[in-house]
C-alpha cells in the first residue's frame, strides 16, 4: 500500500542542513541551562540561549524541497525491459529506483556504478567468465540485500520472455554462480561476449517479484513495490495523473538533494501554463509543432529553455515473414514499396523534433555513434508507389475488381496490428492500413492492450512466433478476436540498446533451444530466421568480427529482404522553467532524469 508523505517531512528542506546544526546546538545549550538551573535551586530563570538577532528564521528555511515535473502521458506499466512498457515515466522511474551494474557516462561509454558495485571484471576466458562484487551495504528498501538472486532472475526472464528490449547478450550466459552470501556473482558465458558491460542494468527485486501474481508481466504494472535507488515511490494515482517519489531513507549512498519529486500529467497547453506560472519546474513531453509554438509564445517571468533528447526507440513497420502471405519476399517488397514512408513519418512526428531524426538504417538509430543512411539507391522500400504491387499481383493471377485484388474469387487480405494507446504506434497502424486499402488490399486492423499485443498477439501459445500454419478459430475471427489469424504487418518500436550488436541480434537472430526446458527462448517479433543473417549477427555479438564490418554486409541484405521499414527515432522535448537548478546533465539511454538526485530547488 502506498504511504502518504507526512506533513512534517514535506516541510523539511534537504539543503537546510544548517537548521539542524543550529537546533542541535540550541538543544545542548538548553540542557546545560536546565542543569545549571536545577543545581542553583531554580531561583532565577536562565538567560537567553540565543540572541534574537542570531535566531534562525525557521518558517523561511523549512520550505518544501519538492520539484514538479510535467509529463504528457502516464500510460502503460513500469517494467523497463518490456517493449510493452516503453515510456518516459518508465525510463525515469527505472533510472531513479532500480540499481544497475554499469551506467552510461556523459559520452555514452559504460561506467561501473560504484553506488552498487565494488568490482566487475573478466576473470576467465575459457570459458569466458565475469565476476561481479556487490557492495555489502546495497539493499532494497525493505531491507533485503541486492544480491545474486536478482542477477539470476533478470537473466532467466530476459532469455525466455518475449518482446524484451535487449535479450541477445543474456542468451549467451550458461550459468550464474553466487558466492559470499550472494554478494559475489560469477557469470559463465557459452562464448566470449565483448558487450558484457551492457548486462544487468535495472535489476529487479527477485525475492518479491518472482512469486508475485502476474510476475514479470504484471508485478510492475501499477507501481514499484520496492526501490534500490535514491528515491522510492510513495503514491501513484493514474486517474489523477500523478506519481510521487520521495527520498529513499534506506538508500546507503549520498542522499538525494531533493526530498520529493512529483511527476504530474497534463495536456500540452496545461504543461506550458504550469511552466510559465512556476507550478512546474520542468516538463518532458512528446512535442508536436503546435506544442512547440505554445512554448515559444509563453510569457513566463523567465524565458523557457527547451532541449531535444532522442529516446531509445525507433518507430518501424514490420512485414512479418512468419505470415503465410508475407513469407513471399517478392510480395513483401511490393507491399513495402506501396507504403509511403515520408507520409508515415509526417503523421507519426507531427512536425515535432522527431521529424529531424528519420531512421534510414536497419541496424543503428540516428543518435548512435557510427550512424549513416544505408538504404541502397535501388531500394523502393517506403517509396509510396504501388506500381510494383500491381505488376506482381497481376503476374500472380490476381485481378483488380471493384477496387479489390481478387484471385479465384478470394480477396488479398492482410492483418495490420498495433498496440492500443501507445503512441505514435496506434496512429501509425491506422495509417498503414489506410495506405494499403487505397491500393486495393483488404485490411483487418487490430489494436489491443500493449501487453496482449506483444506477449500474445505476436506470439504462439508455446512462446514462439505464430506460424502461418496455425489453425484459426472461425468464430473468433468473426468476432475480431486477436487470436483469429496471424498478424501480417505490425507497427511497433525497435529498441535501441547500449550494445548495438545485441540489439540487432535480439530483433533478427534465430531462436536457439535453451539447455533446460524451463527457459525456452522466444523468437523475434518479426518471425524471421535466415542462416546467413544469423551467422553474421553471431559474429558481431561475440566479437569475432567488428560490428561495423558486419553492419556493412548486413544492411543491404536487410533492405533487400524487406522485413522492416524503419521510420524515425522518437524524441522528447525537455522544457526548463524556473525555480530549480542541476538539470543540465544528459546521458544516452537514461533519459532526462538520470541526475535528478542532484537537482536543487532554488531557495531550499
Amino acid at each position: 500500500m502506498a504511504r502518504s508523505a507526512s506533513p512534517l517531512r514535506a516541510r523539511v528542506s534537504v539543503s537546510s542542513r544548517g537548521v539542524w546544526v543550529r537546533r542541535a546546538r540550541r538543544r545542548a545549550l538548553l540542557v546545560s541551562a536546565l542543569v545549571i538551573a536545577v543545581l542553583a535551586g531554580c531561583t532565577t530563570p536562565p538567560p537567553p540561549l540565543v540572541a534574537p538577532s542570531d535566531a534562525p528564521d525557521i518558517i523561511e528555511e523549512e520550505i518544501p524541497s519538492e520539484i514538479v515535473v510535467g509529463i504528457d502521458s502516464l500510460a502503460g506499466g513500469f517494467n523497463p525491459h518490456r517493449l510493452a512498457d516503453l515510456s518516459v515515466p518508465t525510463t525515469a522511474l527505472a533510472s531513479l529506483m532500480l540499481p544497475s551494474v554499469f551506467r552510461p557516462g556523459p559520452d555514452g561509454t559504460p561506467r561501473l556504478d560504484t553506488t552498487l558495485m565494488t568490482r566487475a571484471e573478466v576473470v576467465g576466458t575459457a570459458p569466458f567468465t565475469v565476476r561481479y562484487d556487490i557492495r555489502a551495504d546495497a539493499s532494497w528498501s525493505d531491507g533485503a540485500p541486492i544480491a545474486a538472486e536478482d542477477f539470476v532472475y533478470l537473466w532467466e526472464q530476459m532469455r525466455s520472455e518475449p518482446a524484451v528490449v535487449d535479450a541477445a547478450g543474456y542468451r549467451l550466459i550458461e550459468d550464474i554462480t553466487p558466492g559470499d552470501g550472494g554478494k559475489t556473482v560469477e557469470v559463465v558465458f557459452t562464448e566470449p561476449y565483448p558487450g558484457w558491460r551492457s548486462l544487468f542494468s535495472h535489476l529487479l527485486p527477485a525475492h518479491l517479484i518472482k512469486d508475485a501474481p502476474g510476475g514479470w508481466q504484471r508485478a510492475l504494472a501499477q507501481r514499484y513495490p520496492l526501490s534500490g535507488g535514491p528515491f522510492t515511490m510513495v503514491a501513484f494515482d493514474r486517474g489523477r495523473g500523478e506519481i510521487v517519489l520521495e527520498r529513499n531513507d534506506r538508500y546507503w549512498e549520498q542522499p538525494s538533494d531533493v526530498l520529493r519529486l512529483v511527476l504530474r500529467q497534463n495536456s500540452h497547453p496545461g504543461l506550458t501554463d504550469s511552466l510559465a506560472t512556476g507550478d512546474n519546474q520542468i516538463a518532458v513531453l512528446t512535442a508536436d509543432a503546435v506544442a512547440l509554438n505554445m512554448i515559444d509564445e509563453a510569457e513566463p517571468t523567465e524565458p523557457l529553455v527547451t532541449r531535444t533528447l532522442p529516446r531509445p526507440e525507433i518507430a518501424q513497420v514490420l512485414l512479418r515473414p512468419s505470415s503465410q502471405t508475407l513469407a513471399d519476399v517478392e510480395l513483401r517488397r511490393a507491399i513495402g514499396a506501396t507504403l509511403d514512408r515520408e507520409a508515415l513519418i509526417a503523421i507519426g512526428t507531427r512536425s515535432g523534433p522527431a521529424s529531424d531524426l528519420p531512421a534510414e538504417s536497419q541496424l543503428l538509430a540516428p543518435s548512435e555513434p557510427g550512424y549513416s543512411a544505408t538504404q541502397p539507391s535501388g531500394s523502393r522500400l517506403g517509396a509510396g508507389n504501388s506500381a510494383e504491387l500491381y505488376g506482381l499481383l497481376t503476374a500472380a493471377g490476381y485481378e483488380r475488381e471493384d477496387e479489390q485484388w481478387l484471385r479465384d474469387g478470394e480477396p488479398l487480405r492482410l492483418v495490420v496490428a498495433g498496440p492500443a494507446d501507445q503512441e505514435p504506434y496506434t496512429s501509425l497502424a491506422g495509417h498503414v492500413a489506410r495506405q494499403l486499402r487505397e491500393a486495393g488490399i483488404e485490411i483487418e486492423l487490430r489494436e489491443s492492450d500493449p501487453g496482449e499485443f506483444y506477449d500474445e498477439m505476436l506470439q504462439g501459445d508455446d512462446g514462439t512466433v505464430s506460424s502461418p500454419d496455425d489453425e484459426t478459430d472461425d468464430a473468433s475471427e468473426e468476432n475480431g478476436d486477436s487470436g483469429s489469424a496471424p498478424v501480417d504487418i505490425a507497427v511497433l518500436p525497435m529498441g535501441v540498446a547500449a550494445d548495438p550488436a545485441a540489439a540487432a541480434a535480439t530483433r533478427l537472430a534465430c531462436p536457439v533451444a535453451a539447455d533446460d526446458t524451463d527457459a525456452e527462448q522466444a523468437a523475434n517479433l518479426a518471425g524471421y530466421c535466415a542462416e546467413d543473417v544469423d551467422e553474421l549477427l553471431n559474429e558481431a555479438l561475440t566479437g569475432k568480427v567488428p560490428f561495423a564490418e558486419v553492419r556493412d554486409e548486413l544492411e543491404p541484405i536487410l533492405w533487400d529482404r524487406a522485413i522492416s521499414l524503419p521510420l524515425f527515432q522518437l524524441a522528447d522535448t525537455v522544457v526548463f522553467g524556473s525555480g530549480m537548478s542541476g538539470a543540465d546533465t544528459w546521458r544516452p539511454y537514461l533519459g532526462p532524469f538520470a541526475d535528478a538526485p542532484s537537482w536543487q530547488r532554488d531557495g531550499s
